[in-house]
């Protein structure tokens, strides 16, 4: 079917622009009309060239789906039909992905479907958190509520995410740039000097020469099999860590980490608090809820620990005592999580836990780029100035018997 491109005014005189699929022209006015639009301009959208991979469509990303939420929840507040609200965010949707995606919500949608079953369908796109809490809304009638908390929840979980990179991308960074130097000094600035030595005869300096064998070394065949070997052996360890047991071990050592872990520790508790206080106040039960945020957790360890918990619950304990037997959970958290459930405020108790916890990610965050930044450094100025130093050792000797 033929796409359009439209442009219509609200009644309010808001100019609107977007693209509808139709038979004709006279098809995309009627449908505009309909929608209580006056459109001012309909043409044929120009055809554009395209290639097309087997197997690789345009990614939905987590910013997609926090616009789109946003958008409905706005929509529905304003007293727009579900199926009309989908229609329109399918043909303005810049991904073209996310709009094929609502495509086929609004036809399961129309053909009787409840929409959070329709969204169940394409689990790769809406994930077991956010189906849930659409169920949730459209039971209590509160859709839209539901809708703009979610949306709330998925930004703040991506500046979550992008703290967390951030504090990685700096010292990531100078190691890259540190690893650069030296190898291009290994393979083409000291062979030069290699020569000259060799040239000038006479015993060369213990670290001059252990800098000429690494060298040698680097420029050799010997430095391709290291380099085979070293991907080789991550493969190995991406195929280990993709197994149940793998998976537990590595992450139980990244939470006992001396640096990392503690921060990792506070962003899965963070992560934790946040979606089961979004998810309880939406109106999800408990259990459902544990369910979902274990599955989420992002950490085998986190997430055996809250499926314990789950269980415990489910024979009748209370949260807090199964949380503080896990031992993943600070003291405080259990804490605060006890006083939540005994005042039958869990929910609002939750979300402060969870803010607490996102400033302390922050500030853990700015603690490990200060003590990062000056490690680097050091890391950096030291590699180049040892090669620096056993090249010009000899130099040195030679001015000295000079």
């Amino acid at each position: 079917m033929p796409e359009f491109n439209w442009e219509a005014s609200t009644t309010a005189g808001e100019v609107r622009k977007g693209t509808f699929e139709a038979a004709s022209p006279d098809a995309v006015y009627a449908a505009l009309r309909r929608q209580g639009l006056n459109p001012t301009k309909v043409k044929a959208k120009p055809k554009e060239l395209k290639i097309s991979i087997p197997g690789f469509s345009e990614k939905i990303k987590d910013r997609d789906i926090v616009i789109f939420t946003r958008q409905f929840a706005t929509m529905i507040d304003a007293g727009l039909p579900l199926v009309q609200c989908l229609e329109i965010l399918a043909s303005q949707a810049d991904n073209k992905t996310l709009g094929k995606t609502l495509d086929t919500v609004q036809n399961d949608v129309e053909g009787g479907a409840a929409y959070a079953e329709a969204l169940g369908r394409h689990p790769k796109v809406f994930d077991e958190l956010y189906v849930n809490m659409v169920a949730a809304g459209e039971i209590g009638g509160i859709l839209d509520t539901i809708l703009a908390r979610l949306s709330a929840y998925m930004e703040k979980a991506m500046a979550l995410k992008r703290k967390v990179k951030a504090a990685m991308v700096y010292p990531a960074t100078i190691l890259a740039v540190a690893v650069g130097v030296v190898a291009m000094l290994m393979v083409f600035v000291i062979p030069k000097f290699a020569d000259m030595f060799t040239g000038m005869g006479g015993e060369l300096p213990a670290l001059t020469q252990m800098v000429i064998s690494i060298s040698d070394f680097a420029s050799s065949y010997k430095m391709i099999i290291l380099v085979g070997v070293i991907i080789g052996l991550f493969i190995l360890l991406q195929r280990y860590y993709a197994t149940e047991g793998g998976r537990r071990r590595m992450d139980g050592l990244f939470l006992r980490a001396p640096i990392l872990g503690p921060l990792i520790r506070k962003v899965a508790v963070a992560k934790f608090t946040r979606t089961l206080g979004t998810m309880l106040s939406s109106g999800v039960p408990l259990l459902d809820a544990l369910d979902i945020c274990a599955k989420t957790a992002g950490n085998k360890v986190v997430e055996d620990a809250v499926f314990m918990t789950r269980d415990s619950i489910s024979e009748g304990k209370t949260i807090a005592d199964p949380l503080e037997e896990t031992g993943v959970f600070p003291p405080m958290v259990v804490q605060m999580i006890s006083v939540g459930e005994a005042t039958g405020a869990l929910d609002a108790m939750l979300s402060k836990i969870a803010d607490f916890y996102d400033e302390e990610v922050d500030t853990a965050v700015d603690a490990l780029t200060s003590l990062m930044e000056p490690v680097m450094m050091v890391f950096l100025g030291g590699a180049i100035g040892f090669v620096v130093i056993a090249m010009y050792l000899p130099i040195f000797k030679m001015a000295t018997l000079g």
